[in-house]
């Protein structure tokens, strides 16, 4: 994914702005998501987190193929904060960070899928839905916690889903991806649906509750170095 897409994107806006700016820029851009379905078979999904250290922050990315989820690429940026933690602006501090990772990548993953929300969020622009709309490419949101939205009982076996709704919308699905675990928060990013989003995140989960691409981004992103092979 070339280093300068998201610059020639017109979408592209500062990101060394106010938090009050931050939102606004999420507003404006948040009509701009388009849910539609994916337009190939997914042979390959990249997923991307990020580590705070200080004054530092190491973005990783981890790409995986399918349906054998066998690592084929992966990159580390590391660089300084730019922006301060505020509740529903993580985009703003870590987006800049995973485009650079990203940009390091040897191969062009189908879908990113990250460890955030995407429209599960109160102005229905999450990290995921910013990132896929500066690249122009399919994302999913996938959290570990729930921002905004209600659900109702969500059964125990592994696979079960419910909605997550927000002021009578659907934002995005609770999946149970581990019997008896506590659900992720699945959402669409941009260019797929909230059903390909959820159908992809179970594909990609094996024995951990957290999907296989952001979990080994998750550990890259803290060791800096690539993750042994299980």
């Amino acid at each position: 994914m070339t280093p300068s897409h998201s610059d020639r994107s017109p979408f592209a806006h500062p990101w060394d702005v106010s938090p009050a700016a931050a939102v606004e820029i999420q507003r404006r851009l948040a009509p701009h998501i388009v849910e539609c379905p994916l337009a190939h078979p997914i042979r390959t999904v990249a997923g991307t987190d990020m580590s705070v250290r200080g004054a530092r922050v190491t973005a990783a990315v981890v790409v995986l193929s399918l349906p054998a989820l066998e690592r084929i690429d992966y990159a580390i940026w590391e660089g300084p904060v730019t922006f301060p933690y505020v509740p529903g602006l993580l985009s703003f501090r870590e987006v800049p960070a995973l485009m650079q990772a990203l940009a390091m990548l040897h191969t062009r993953p189908d879908v990113i899928m990250t460890d955030s929300q995407g429209m599960a969020h109160p102005r229905r622009f999450g990290l995921a839905c910013h990132l896929g709309l500066l690249l122009d490419h399919p994302t999913i949101g996938v959290a570990k916690s729930r921002l905004t939205g209600r659900f109702e009982t969500l059964d125990e076996a592994k696979g079960s889903t419910v909605p997550l709704r927000d002021g009578g919308a659907i934002v995005g699905a609770a999946v149970r991806t581990r019997q008896g675990t506590k659900p992720m928060f699945v959402s669409v990013g941009h260019r797929v649906t909230l059903k390909d989003a959820v159908s992809l995140t179970l594909a990609v989960t094996t024995r951990y509750r957290i999907p296989e691409p952001t979990r080994l981004a998750h550990l890259l992103s803290q060791t800096g170095t690539k993750p042994a092979a299980p």
